[in-house]
């Protein structure tokens, strides 16, 4: 076949830059071009083995679809690396930027995520818009948010049921928004005229205030409790507001009564709200309490592999694994990470590596630096490794439950008696004898001339947590996994 392949694949770039973003555009087709059209084949140069894996795993279909327009005959495209093309004068390039310039209307198309649902409300009330990005579906779910997950399920299938009110707790940045708004989202998508109010607390203070203010609070009272779904965030603010505390029991029971679904979120669970009165404390108790708890390792591993699909992009395994071992604080911050990494990528053209991530993650948190994290390799979990690596010694149990933990070999083996310390030390003392075997006495001498009894007490003490703390297991399960065994 006699082509201008050059002229062939700008124009297969033109009709494809109508499909796909303008930034992936710019950076993943970029320093490409048709090699060969032979045999009823495309074979299309690439300058790296990463943006070969990513346009096939991503584009394959729609590039054979547009070649096909073209050629009926093609039937098959594949992807061959050329480091050449790197290079800026091979003239077997299509401008990229020209591609881009040459699209009719690209930057009219509507950015992903950025509409918000419409929600019908009782007239004068005003409420946060649900973010359509927030669903179930997308809601990574793991051992230590199954039951959350499972609860805010059947209160979106059956609101005003058993579940009600439904409280979920946990720490800032582990999801519960995400959950909340999900199941008004649910809702709404099977009833559109249902009329939903999603509110933070400090909104709802403030209205009771300007309400009472004005002297409008009748009217404040009955245009919240003509809603079918309430959704308040952060309850917790509600401490030392007496009159708001009033007015919310009141709105409370009417929706109740009325079967009405009531969704409240909250940092701790509702016995810890002291400083709320006991009345309003006791409703939150009446329905389904559930805590979103810090994912474990697998489960923030999942939660970068979907958010990479999300956004399009392909990082290696080694660098998501990378991330999801050693950020351990916030969703928020593990998400924050990714999308720095990816940013970093799209806007240098350049694969992030674990040292990049190591270099990114140490420039955003101080901690990490301050830990040693910063340029420090991944230890054994990566993929080359975890196959053939088992704990040969109490150095490699050491070595892997201080990076776990991110506390220093020294202070693990010191006679320091904090307990962000002391948990993980008996935790080391519980694995070695367990997995490697060791005597008491060996152990003991291990961890600073320690009795054979100190052992003792400590791995009898992992062992009685592990039957009623699951976080425990999960930690355990995270270290064992990282040792291979």
């Amino acid at each position: 076949m006699d082509f201008d392949k050059k002229q062939l694949w700008k124009e297969i770039l033109v009709e494809a830059s109508e499909k796909v973003k303008k930034s992936h555009i710019l950076t993943w087709f970029k320093d490409t071009a048709i090699l060969s059209i032979e045999d009823n084949k495309v074979l299309i140069g690439v300058p790296t083995i990463f943006t070969r894996d990513w346009l096939k795993s991503r584009y394959a279909h729609l590039l054979l679809d547009l070649f096909k327009a073209h050629i009926s005959e093609v039937l098959e495209i594949s992807f061959e690396i050329s480091q050449a093309l790197s290079n800026s004068d091979d003239n077997r390039k299509v401008d990229i930027k020209k591609v881009w310039k040459d699209t009719k209307d690209n930057d009219k198309k509507p950015r992903r995520n950025m509409e918000r649902r419409e929600v019908r409300l009782v007239e004068g009330i005003t409420s946060k818009l649900l973010n359509p990005k927030y669903t179930l579906e997308n809601f990574v779910v793991g051992p230590e948010n199954r039951l959350s997950h499972a609860a805010c399920s059947a209160v979106a299938e059956h609101p005003g049921g058993a579940y009600n009110p439904l409280f979920v707790y946990g720490g800032v940045g582990l999801g519960k928004t995400h959950l909340l708004q999900a199941i008004g989202n649910e809702i709404l998508g099977d009833n559109p005229d249902a009329i939903v109010v999603y509110i933070p607390s400090e909104k709802f203070i403030n209205e009771i205030v300007e309400a009472i203010g004005k002297r409008h609070t009748q009217e404040f009272r009955s245009k919240y409790r003509k809603v079918d779904c309430l959704i308040v965030d952060d309850v917790q603010f509600l401490a030392h507001k007496e009159t708001t505390q009033v007015e919310f029991f009141h709105t409370f029971n009417e929706l109740f009564e009325a079967n009405k679904q009531i969704i409240l979120s909250s940092d701790r669970p509702p016995k810890e709200l002291i400083q709320l009165h006991d009345r309003l404390r006791s409703r939150f108790e009446m329905g389904m309490i559930v805590d979103v708890q810090f994912p474990g390792y697998e489960t923030r591993l999942a939660i970068l592999q979907q958010k990479c699909r999300e956004h399009q992009v392909l990082l290696s395994p080694e660098v998501l694994e990378f991330i999801a071992y050693n950020v351990r604080d916030s969703i928020r911050e593990l998400e924050g990470i990714l999308m720095q990494a990816i940013a970093q990528s799209q806007l240098e053209g350049r694969v992030p590596t674990l040292k990049s991530v190591a270099d990114l993650m140490a420039k955003l948190n101080s901690s990490y630096e301050k830990n040693g994290f910063n340029g420090y390799e991944y230890p054994i979990s990566s993929r080359q490794q975890a196959a053939n690596i088992r704990p040969r010694n109490i150095d490699d149990v050491i070595d892997v439950v201080s990076a776990y933990f991110r506390i220093p070999r020294t202070d693990l083996l010191s006679e320091a008696r904090k307990k962000e310390i002391m948990m993980p030390r008996q935790i080391c003392m519980y694995l070695i004898r367990k997995e490697l075997n060791f005597s008491f006495e060996s152990i003991g001498k291990e961890f600073g001339g320690k009795n054979h009894t100190t052992v003792m007490h400590a791995c009898d003490k992992i062992i009685k947590q592990l039957k009623r703390e699951e976080r425990l297991v999960l930690d355990i399960n995270a270290i064992k996994k990282e040792l291979g065994l």
